[in-house]
């Protein structure tokens, strides 16, 4: 089961995530859960880079490190990315219900 470590924020938390080939890609912070005590952060690029489509959410594992630092590290094992993409959708079907309980 996903636990989301984020709080409702007001602000778009953003940061910019270097590509291999050196680029810089803008992403708006969507999430970070843990999924079996793995922490992992879910990226939305402001501008989808070539190759991927304009919703495409980015999916790393989360390391933190010390003196408030972190990493991002690729989920290359396919029964680990679908374990995160399942608890991913179910925080964005949470995220969905409680935006819909304050319209009310």
């Amino acid at each position: 089961m996903a636990k989301q470590n984020d709080d409702e924020l007001d602000d778009i938390e953003m940061m910019s995530l270097e590509l291999d080939d050196g680029t810089n890609l803008e992403c708006e912070i969507v999430a970070t859960f843990d999924v079996e005590d793995t922490s992992y952060i879910a990226l939305l690029p402001v501008e989808a880079p070539e190759g991927y489509d304009d919703d495409e959410v980015l999916v790393y594992r989360y390391i933190e490190l010390p003196n408030d630092e972190f990493t991002l590290e690729p989920i290359d094992d396919e029964e680990e990315f679908d374990m995160v993409a399942d608890a991913f959708d179910e925080i964005l079907d949470e995220m969905e219900f409680n935006s819909m309980s304050e319209d009310d």
